[in-house]
């Protein structure tokens, strides 16, 4: 049984267990779940893929590979891979066709060890971490002079009809042993399909991510993602502030923002020319 705690510790530990038995069982980023166009998408017009040809870059929070790989599909020259749970193997095994061009390292955000690189990302992570100031700080430290950092995490705006039945659910979901929360997902995942389907003829809440995201989904990723909502013990929804503010406190300047698709938040910054890296 998932037993949930306040204390931050204990948080970020039961946190990385539970993607890592996540990542273990769902394995495979086939389809649009994986593409170059979604990756593309993620960005929310903040940054051309492009930007990152060539570069020696970081994904914080891999699981299985997903960013990576649409990094690499980019054009990344190499990428650097960080995480923390069981789901390293899952990983390495993922990544092992492209050779030398991925190094893959079992530690935590903010246990990034020495190194220099030319941008990084975290995708869906931060908000699933209860300190994330202490890893933008320490990716603020491995960047180059110049170097730029995007996240993108949960959304408060335009979430709250959503919130209103997500956040009473996850009270109960988070401690429920995964065999009851996947049938529940499965359950979900039906009641969705519709949901999706009318979005398509009327202008219903998040309509928009709906329609341009997650109705091209295969049935199995649909799934995957209720259950990437609903099994976390740790999850925090950020106002536009607030996500500019967590990218702040590490010390990036120049930092723009976009509401993705009026739900979540895509936020870039810049490691100013005149910090060194230690």
């Amino acid at each position: 049984m998932k037993n949930p705690t306040t204390e931050t510790p204990r948080v970020r530990e039961k946190s990385i267990q539970d993607f890592g038995e996540q990542w273990v069982r769902y394995q495979d980023n086939a389809g649009f779940y994986g593409s170059s166009e979604l990756f593309k998408d993620m960005l929310a017009g903040l940054m051309d893929p492009a930007e990152i040809k060539g570069q020696e870059v970081l994904d914080v929070g891999s699981g299985t590979g997903r960013i990576v790989l649409m990094l690499l599909a980019a054009g990344a020259g190499h990428v650097h891979a960080v995480e923390p749970s069981q789901a390293i193997e899952i990983l390495r095994n993922n990544v092992r066709h492209v050779g030398d061009r991925v190094t893959c390292h079992p530690v935590a955000g903010d246990e990034i060890p020495s190194m220099t690189v030319d941008a990084a990302f975290s995708i869906g992570v931060l908000h699933h971490i209860p300190q994330p100031e202490a890893v933008v700080a320490r990716v603020f430290q491995v960047l180059r002079p110049g170097g730029k950092f995007l996240f993108w995490v949960y959304g408060k705006e335009g979430n709250g009809l959503y919130l209103s039945l997500i956040l009473p659910l996850r009270r109960l979901t988070a401690r429920l042993p995964d065999s009851v929360l996947r049938a529940i997902c499965h359950a979900l995942n039906l009641v969705l399909g519709l949901y999706i389907l009318a979005c398509r003829f009327l202008p219903l809440p998040l309509r928009g991510y709906l329609n341009q995201v997650l109705r091209h989904f295969s049935w199995h990723k649909r799934f995957l993602v209720i259950f990437d909502q609903l099994n976390p013990i740790y999850a925090r929804y950020y106002t536009g502030d607030e996500a500019e503010q967590l990218m702040r406190s590490g010390g990036f300047t120049q930092i723009r923002q976009q509401h993705r698709h009026g739900y979540s938040w895509t936020v870039i910054g810049v490691k100013p020319e005149n910090k060194s890296t230690p």
